[in-house]
């Protein structure tokens, strides 16, 4: 056992993933609570990884696997954007064998192993009662197998993404989306100073939450989605008669990283893949950018149209969190200690129709949450799809 003294409980939380901001003002929340309450909080180091890698032993310094949180640490970072506990992609039930840590390398051999065994162990060797982790449908994928084995889980969502099945909202939505519409508002003056299209890839690699919404808020002309494979002439002509109509000549369109091409499939950087079995996506919105080079003669009486390409990437989620952005975590951390102070476990904090809620963790597993583009997406004109917003939730498209 290690030589932690245990109180009215002790209260493991991880963070896995991307970050986004948010993240440390949901540690803070789970944190000064947990404290004022009687429990002992413990921050595990690079998400899953931390939990993976410590060692049972009291006289090695395991420092760099998890740390003691109190309000004074946690107070420090919870202003700021990404997370002091860092973070990693990782997933203990397949671990490459060059991934196994070294002190585990004689037990587990396979060119693929499962290390859940070692983080049940290690959860017991640190005391906690209750385990937290914050994260998307991947890292909330293994703490359904966490809960599957007997862990007393209390999940809260996070990805900039929005795309955790069952809650209307993911800590690092709102400041994703917050900065896609500034940014894109900053790059304007370059195509309007050379009258050319304005091509902005965004992240969303099955979900187009962060391209539908900044172009719902007036941020661009059109947007292309994971959801809906597009077709480019369709695109191209849309873009030019957009951009006649700009006293300014020029037209924007967001791209989600994960959209395709009539007929295509998604653009991926290189075969390298995480622990999720994800390669990582990037490049549609250069060969869109192409495209539209090469196509826009045709609607412009044979004259080509240049564009400013621009990929949004890290700057998207990077930096303090937004308004939504620190109050919504402050909320779910609460959420999650009022449902361990009830003996509660097995559930996802969540929003739902503007209501903090919870529901079974496992829900996150169930289906894949995207756009209904039946509902949401005007699949001619390749934009958003808004007619009715009575009792819609904040954000407009739901998780149902």
């Amino acid at each position: 056992m290690a030589n932690i003294k245990k109180t009215k409980g002790v209260i493991g939380i991880l963070t896995g993933g991307g970050d986004v901001p948010g993240l440390n003002p949901a540690i803070r929340a789970v944190t000064i609570r947990a404290v004022r309450e009687g429990y002992q909080v413990i921050g595990l180091r690079r998400g899953w990884a931390g939990l993976m890698s410590l060692k049972r032993d009291k006289d090695v310094d395991n420092s760099e696997h998890y740390q003691v949180l109190t309000e004074e640490v946690v107070n420090k970072a919870g202003r700021t954007g990404g997370t002091f506990l860092h973070s990693s992609r990782t997933r203990p039930s397949h671990v490459k064998k060059v991934n196994v840590p070294l002190h585990l390398q004689d037990q587990f051999k396979e060119d693929l192993n499962d290390l859940t065994s070692e983080v049940i162990k290690n959860l017991d060797y640190l005391g906690i009662d209750y385990l937290i982790p914050i994260g998307g449908d991947d890292t909330l994928s293994y703490a359904v197998r966490m809960y599957q084995e007997g862990v007393k889980i209390v999940a809260i969502p996070k990805t900039m993404d929005n795309d955790v099945t069952g809650t209307d909202y993911c800590i690092g939505f709102s400041t994703a989306v917050t900065r896609t519409i500034s940014l894109t508002n900053s790059l304007r003056t370059i195509a309007g100073s050379h009258e050319r299209f304005l091509v902005i890839e965004v992240f969303g690699r099955y979900a187009g939450f962060t391209a539908m919404l900044p172009t719902m808020a007036g941020a661009a002309n059109r947007c292309v989605i994971p959801e809906y494979k597009f077709n480019i002439d369709r695109l191209t002509e849309l873009m030019i008669a957009d951009r006649m109509r700009n006293p300014s000549k020029y037209s924007v369109v967001l791209i989600s990283e994960g959209a395709m091409f009539e007929g295509g499939e998604m653009v991926f950087e290189n075969a390298a893949k995480d622990a999720y079995g994800h390669a990582k996506l990037g490049g549609i919105g250069n060969l869109i950018s192409a495209k539209l080079v090469e196509l826009s003669p045709k609607y412009n009486d044979g004259k080509p149209i240049e564009v400013i390409n621009q990929r949004l990437g890290y700057m998207v989620r990077a930096g303090d969190p937004d308004a939504i952005d620190s109050i919504v975590p402050m909320a779910y951390g609460n959420l999650a200690l009022d449902l361990i102070q009830n003996k509660i476990h097995g559930r996802l904090v969540c929003l739902k129709n503007g209501r903090y809620d919870n529901i079974p963790v496992d829900v996150v597993v169930s289906s894949k949450k995207m756009v209904d583009v039946n509902k949401y997406y005007n699949k001619d004109r390749l934009r958003p799809l808004y007619q009715n917003f009575e009792m819609k939730p904040l954000f407009i498209m739901d998780s149902d």
